[in-house]
Parts: C-alpha cells; sequence; structure tokens
C-alpha cells in the first residue's frame, strides 16, 4: 500500500512521528509512506489552498518533503508534484496536536487535508489527540493515538464505508484525552457543538504601543450533546465520525423551496 501522510502542526511536529510509525505498520512489508507536511505550523487555516501565491517546496530525505504551504496544499503537491500525479492509496492527515471535534473541524487544517484528499478521489482519515487533565504526566501525551491508531486505520479500512460519489466520505477520528490503556474504546459519532463557548478575539498592547489581536479558542473540555464526538471523547472513547465536504443544509431544501416557489 502507498501511504501519503500530511498534518497542519507541521513537518517537525511529534505527532507527525507518530503517524509515520502508524502509517509504515499500515502501509506494510514492501509498502511506502511518503510524507509532505508544512514547514511551518498552519494550525486553523481550515481547506486552504494557496490559489494566489507560490507553493515552495523543498525535499528533506528519501519521501519526506516539506512544503511552504496549508494541509491542502501538501496534499496536492504530494500528488502531483511529489508522486507525479500517482494517487496513493490512502492519505492520512495528523496526529493533531489536541482535538479536532465539533466546532473545531470547520477550522482544522487536519480535516482540511483529508477533505482535499477526498475531492480528489482518495481514501482519506483525519487523526487527533485531545488532549486534558486526566494526561498530566504522560511521558508520551500521544500515547492513546500511538496505541490505537492502526487498529481503528485497519477497521476503517476492512469495514468502514468508503463511497464514489462526487463529495466522498472521509473520516474524522478523535483519541480521548486519557493514558492509552484506559481508552474503553470506540463510538461513531456525528459532529457536536459546544454550547457557550467558541473561539473570539482579545486584544494586547505591544512594547511599541502598538495595538493587535490574538484570535482565542475555548474551553475544549465543555462536553458536546450526549453521543457527539466530543461528548463521547470526554467520556473515554475514540470517536469516528464520517464526512462529507458537502455543506447543503439537505433537509432544508424542500421547505425553502415551497417558501420561496
Amino acid at each position: 500500500m502507498r501511504i501519503l501522510i500530511t498534518n497542519d502542526d507541521g513537518i517537525n511536529a511529534p505527532g507527525l512521528e507518530v503517524l509515520t510509525e502508524i502509517a509504515q505498520g499500515i502501509a506494510g512489508e514492501g509498502g511506502e509512506v511518503w510524507t509532505v507536511a508544512p514547514a511551518f505550523e498552519q494550525s486553523g487555516v481550515g481547506h486552504c489552498i494557496s490559489y494566489t501565491k507560490p507553493t515552495m517546496i523543498a525535499k528533506l530525505s528519501h519521501h519526506r518533503y516539506a512544503a511552504e504551504g496549508s494541509p491542502a496544499d501538501c496534499v496536492l503537491a504530494g500528488i502531483y508534484d511529489v508522486l507525479d500525479g500517482a494517487k496513493p492509496d490512502l492519505v492520512l492527515s495528523g496526529v493533531n496536536r489536541g482535538n479536532n471535534s465539533a466546532e473545531n473541524v470547520l477550522y482544522s487544517g487536519t480535516i482540511g487535508g483529508a477533505m482535499e484528499a477526498a475531492l480528489q478521489g482518495i481514501p482519506a482519515i483525519a487523526l487527533s489527540q485531545f488532549f486534558g487533565p486526566a494526561m498530566d504526566g504522560l511521558e508520551d501525551p500521544f500515547e492513546a493515538a500511538r496505541v490505537h491508531g492502526a487498529g481503528i486505520i485497519r477497521a476503517l479500512l476492512d469495514k468502514g464505508i468508503w463511497t464514489s460519489d462526487d463529495y466522498r466520505v472521509f473520516y474524522n477520528v478523535n483519541f480521548p484525552p486519557t493514558p492509552a490503556a484506559a481508552v474503553k474504546g470506540s463510538r461513531v459519532a456525528a459532529q457536536g457543538f459546544r454550547r457557550d463557548t467558541s473561539f473570539s478575539a482579545e486584544a494586547q498592547i505591544s512594547p511599541t504601543g502598538r495595538r493587535y489581536l490574538w484570535i482565542k479558542g475555548g474551553p475544549q473540555q465543555t462536553p458536546t450533546a450526549p453521543g457527539t464526538d466530543a461528548a463521547v471523547n470526554l467520556e473515554g472513547y475514540i470517536s469516528v465520525t464520517p464526512m462529507r465536504a458537502d455543506l447543503t443544509a439537505h433537509d432544508l431544501l424542500a421547505d425553502l423551496q415551497a417558501r420561496l416557489a
């Protein structure tokens, strides 16, 4: 199996090292793992592509490249430049430093990389490690992902639903904020929504007296509705969420047509 991996935390991120280990186990003897990851951190860029500026790319070592762009850029660079148009069998994006459950999905570059792969017709899985107090003192904060990552990917490859329609399904996997031994299993879960918390902007004054803004995230330990992604993560389960890039509110189409007729 030929696997392309990327992330949004950057080429030197520890989560990418974890994903490399996982991918090598999945690819198996005689398989190939190719890495094309951002040269610098790209957290929060979503499905951004560098459409108006060039993407510089450099080969760092055998099958390992850094691109000055977003995770979606890296997937495109991997397919059309590094692999010269030969699509990989699987794209893995992560392992993200922090969860991509609930509304975080909409901002996530990790998700953006997997989404671009799906738009290119390639099976794709995004993987993220939820952080929390139960992990305090762990030598390896990615322990849950490292231990359980290969198993959940193999289960999805063997038993997951992989569509061939225009907006193909891809998967969002979040490992719970617990030690690996405390993981209770996995749950298929819808994307949730953290109420009473959101991203915001906070003003600061620089040492030179100039005003600037920091974008702030909200509390991450807030559970979503029962059975949805962040809720099951906080209960100790790996969440598995099937996703599509189609943003249409299909449930409203007929009613809206009737209202506007």
